[in-house]
C-alpha cells in the first residue's frame, strides 16, 4: 500500500493551518458586521438535486463525485454551498424570515483539473441573501469584497457584467435560445483559452462566421457604447440586463468602489442557475490566473426549487480560501509563530505541573507541559524551536519555597514570581507594567 494523499487534497501543517484560520476569522467577522448568520449544511447530497439544473453536457455535471448508499440511492458530494443553500431555503422556509442573510465556511469537492489554486477537496466560504430584487444589496456585496481583502491585505479588481445582458446580445447575434447554455460555456473559458480555440469552439456547436464576428464586436463595447447602441434595442431581455448593470454601476459609483469594480462584457461564470447581474474577484497583481472570488444573483434557483407561487429573490458570492492562502502564504506576518504562551518543563513535579498549567488556563493562556523525561536543556532547545515565548521550570527545589521562575526565551530574562501571585504571569505576558 503505497501511502499518499487523494490528488487534489492536501494535508496543512500548524503553521498553514494557521494562515487558513486567519482568513477564516477574518471573513467571520467581516459577514457579521454586515449582518449575515451562520449555518451549516451536509456534504453528502442527493444527486438528483445537485444536477437538477444542468444539461448532461455541463462540465459541472463531470466533476461531481458520485457515490450510492447501502439502500442504492444515487449521492453526490456538493461542488458548492449554493444549491445547498437553495434546498435548506426550501426545506427551512417556515421557520426563518425574510430577507435571510447567512453565512457558511465549509468543504466542497470537485473532480476537475489540479492546478495552483484550485484544488478536488476545498473550502468556499459564502454569503448569501434572499429576499431582495434590487441592486442595492448587490453593491453592497461588492463592498463587503473590498472590506475583507482589504483587512487580508490583498489589492483586487472585480469584474462584472450580467447574465440578461449577455443572453441579450446572443440574442442580437442570431444565435438560438437553445444554444446559450452551451455558447455561455464556451465563453466562459475565454481567459483560458486563445481566440482561435473560442472560434473553433463555436463552430463545433454549430455558430456560423457571421454570429460569431458580431459576438465578439460586442464583447469589445464598452458599457457606455452598449448604452448608446442600447437605444436602438428592440429586444427586452437586453434592455433589463442593461438597466440592472447601469444600477449596480451607479451604487458602484456612489460607493466610490468604480476603481476596483470594472465592466467586463465577456464574464459569463458559467454556472447555468445566475439570473441578473455576475461578478469574479482577481488579485491586482496578477499572482494567479484564478478568480479569488465570485458570485450572482439567481432569481429562480430558490423559486424553482420550492414552486409554491411565490418569488425568492437571491444574491450571493464566494471568496476561495484555497487561492487566497496562495497569495498569503509566504508573507512575513505569518511566519512561523507558536500558538503557546508557556512550556512548564516539570522536574519530579508531575502532579504540580499539571496542576500549575490548569491554573494558568483558567486565566486563558495558552499552556503546555512537556511530559518527556528529558534534561533540561533538550526542552528549552524544544521551546526555542517552537518558538513558544515562556518557560517555566518547576522543580521540587520550587515546590518547598513556593515560586517558580519565568523565563523570556526571547529576552533570556528571568522573573520570579510566588505560586500564590499568578496573575503576575499573565501581566507580563500580557505586557502589563505594574506600578
Amino acid at each position: 500500500m503505497k501511502i499518499q494523499n487523494v490528488k487534489g487534497g492536501y494535508d496543512f501543517l500548524p503553521n498553514e493551518q494557521k494562515i487558513r484560520n486567519k482568513i477564516k476569522d477574518t471573513l467571520r467577522v467581516v459577514f457579521e458586521n454586515y449582518g449575515y448568520n451562520s449555518i451549516e449544511t451536509p456534504i453528502l447530497c442527493y444527486y438528483d438535486i445537485l444536477s437538477n439544473k444542468y444539461n448532461e453536457e455541463d462540465d459541472i455535471l463531470k466533476e461531481i463525485y458520485k457515490l450510492s448508499d447501502q439502500g442504492k440511492r444515487k449521492l453526490g458530494l456538493r461542488y458548492d454551498l449554493t444549491v445547498p443553500f437553495a434546498k435548506f431555503i426550501a426545506l427551512n422556509k417556515n421557520k426563518i424570515n425574510f430577507p435571510f442573510k447567512r453565512y457558511e465556511i465549509a468543504k466542497v469537492f470537485r473532480d476537475g483539473p489540479v492546478k495552483v489554486g484550485r484544488d478536488r477537496e476545498f473550502t468556499q466560504c459564502d454569503v448569501d441573501v434572499v429576499g431582495v430584487e434590487n441592486q442595492m444589496v448587490e453593491a453592497e456585496l461588492l463592498s463587503l469584497y473590498k472590506d475583507a481583502f482589504e483587512r487580508l491585505e490583498i489589492d483586487i479588481i472585480i469584474k462584472y457584467n450580467n447574465r440578461k445582458l449577455m443572453n441579450g446580445i446572443f440574442l442580437e447575434c442570431g444565435i438560438q435560445e437553445k444554444l446559450f447554455s452551451k455558447v455561455t460555456t464556451i465563453v466562459d473559458k475565454l481567459d483560458k483559452i486563445s481566440s482561435k480555440e473560442l472560434k473553433e469552439s463555436l463552430i463545433n456547436i454549430d455558430l456560423n462566421e457571421e454570429q460569431i464576428d458580431s459576438l465578439f464586436a460586442y464583447f469589445q463595447y464598452s458599457l457606455e457604447e452598449l448604452n448608446e447602441k442600447g437605444k436602438e434595442f428592440k429586444n427586452e431581455i437586453l434592455k433589463q440586463g442593461l438597466q440592472e448593470i447601469n444600477n449596480l454601476t451607479s451604487y458602484l459609483e456612489s460607493l466610490k468602489l468604480q476603481d476596483i469594480c470594472v465592466f467586463t462584457p465577456t464574464l459569463a461564470r458559467g454556472q447555468n442557475y445566475y439570473t441578473g447581474n455576475v461578478f469574479e474577484v482577481y488579485e491586482k497583481n496578477s499572482k494567479l490566473n484564478c478568480s479569488i472570488g465570485g458570485g450572482g444573483r439567481y432569481d429562480k434557483m430558490i423559486t424553482n426549487f420550492i414552486n409554491d407561487g411565490e418569488v425568492y429573490p437571491a444574491v450571493g458570492i464566494s471568496f476561495g480560501l484555497v487561492p487566497i492562502y496562495e497569495i498569503l502564504k509566504d508573507r512575513e506576518v505569518f511566519s512561523y509563530k507558536s500558538n503557546l504562551d508557556i512550556l512548564i518543563i516539570p522536574i519530579g513535579t508531575n502532579t504540580e505541573s499539571l496542576k500549575l498549567a490548569m491554573n494558568l488556563r483558567k486565566m486563558n493562556l495558552k499552556v503546555e507541559v512537556k511530559m518527556q523525561t528529558k534534561k533540561i536543556k533538550k526542552s528549552l532547545e524544544f521551546a526555542s524551536r517552537e518558538k513558544i515565548p515562556y518557560v517555566i521550570i518547576l522543580g521540587e527545589d520550587e515546590i518547598k519555597e513556593n515560586y517558580f521562575k519565568l523565563k523570556d526565551m526571547n529576552k533570556g530574562l528571568e522573573t520570579s514570581i510566588s505560586l500564590t501571585d499568578l496573575e503576575s504571569v499573565s501581566n507580563i505576558i500580557e505586557g502589563i507594567t505594574i506600578l
